[in-house]
């Protein structure tokens, strides 16, 4: 079926204690309730009522799937083989998170939908050769299941048919465990189990340099309130590529974050297979109107996109987010919320 013909879609998974809906358009979680200490729910991410603002360009990456390539590279230019590539420069001087029309805004195919103890459900993209600038063919999948009654686990895969290219997908929820409106992060808790960052340059692009966290305001090995040093970070608030080297690993999969919201006690844990994670603190969210009557304002949700490094494509020293055909790109986020 041509992409225009196929029709985006809400789907539920539900196993009685944890509820998701996500939509065919770009993957995207458009809510997701999880109980509190007290077994009350509430909707802990950002997103809107329908589908028309997320096709409307209303949601500032709400809940999504973005690629082919997440985060920026610089200049919207890479050399690959001896050849150079040129992407929309969608976020100026940058290209962010796969350009102009990114996987986030194309409709995926449902290939599975699992309605049982175990709910999952299975989206499929074939991203062609050239696509905003990228080179090859390339067979996504992306798997969302609830693991147990409040882990939901995300498995996303890529194979590329025919050139060696970038992959490096990155899930975009905007999470808020007291409830989507109830105003901003600041008074969570996070911990990141990350000795260093990747520093930035006045565009928001890694420099190259490999920084370690102690002693600065990107220090979360210990949990400690977001809003404490937030003021101390250069820009609106955190937006930065942290280096996941000491979370403890189970399964394949290393801890990458915890955060806890005092209010409510919700916690949600965040185990990944990938390098780095994107903290961000939704610096430029601004009026957005969301779910319910509910306006998001700065900082009104954090961002955990586990990833590849930014712009690792032009920095030797990152580890390299190029897949060659036969090849596999596999990348797993576990969500698992509880309270404390």
């Amino acid at each position: 079926m041509a992409d225009d013909q196929k029709v985006p879609e809400l789907f539920e998974l539900n196993n009685g204690t944890m509820r998701v809906k996500i939509s065919n358009y770009g993957c995207t979680i458009t809510s997701l309730s999880v109980p509190d200490k007290n077994g009350n729910l509430a909707d802990v991410v950002l997103g809107f009522d329908s589908l028309e603002p997320y096709l409307n360009g209303a949601a500032p990456y709400f809940g999504c799937i973005v690629g082919r390539v997440a985060n920026r590279i610089k200049d919207g230019k890479f050399t690959l083989n001896g050849t150079e590539y040129s992407l929309p420069i969608n976020k100026p001087p940058n290209s962010l998170h796969g350009g102009h029309k990114g996987y986030d805004k194309v409709v995926w195919d449902v290939v599975e939908h699992e309605d049982d103890e175990i709910p999952s459900i299975t989206f499929k993209y074939h991203s062609h050769d050239g696509e905003e600038g990228y080179p090859g063919d390339v067979n996504i999948t992306a798997k969302y299941t609830l693991t147990s009654s409040t882990t939901m686990r995300l498995d996303m895969k890529a194979t590329p048919e025919n050139k060696p290219t970038p992959i490096n997908l990155a899930q975009h929820t905007y999470w808020n465990l007291a409830g989507h409106n109830s105003g901003n992060i600041l008074e969570h808790s996070i911990q990141i189990w990350a000795n260093h960052i990747t520093p930035v340059d006045e565009n928001t692009v890694p420099t190259g340099e490999i920084m370690p966290v102690k002693g600065t305001p990107f220090d979360f090995l210990t949990e400690n309130k977001i809003g404490t040093s937030i003021h101390e970070v250069p820009g609106l608030g955190y937006d930065h590529n942290y280096v996941l080297d000491c979370g403890e690993e189970k399964s394949g999969l290393k801890c990458a974050a915890k955060v806890k919201d005092p209010s409510s006690s919700r916690v949600l844990k965040l185990w990944t297979n990938a390098p780095g994670m994107q903290f961000y603190t939704g610096n430029y969210v601004n009026g957005v109107k969301g779910k319910s009557g509910a306006v998001y304002g700065k900082h009104a949700g954090l961002c955990l996109e586990t990833q590849g490094f930014p712009n690792a494509i032009n920095q030797p020293n990152f580890p390299s987010v190029v897949v060659q055909p036969g090849g596999k790109y596999e990348h797993t986020m576990l969500f698992e919320f509880s309270s404390e």
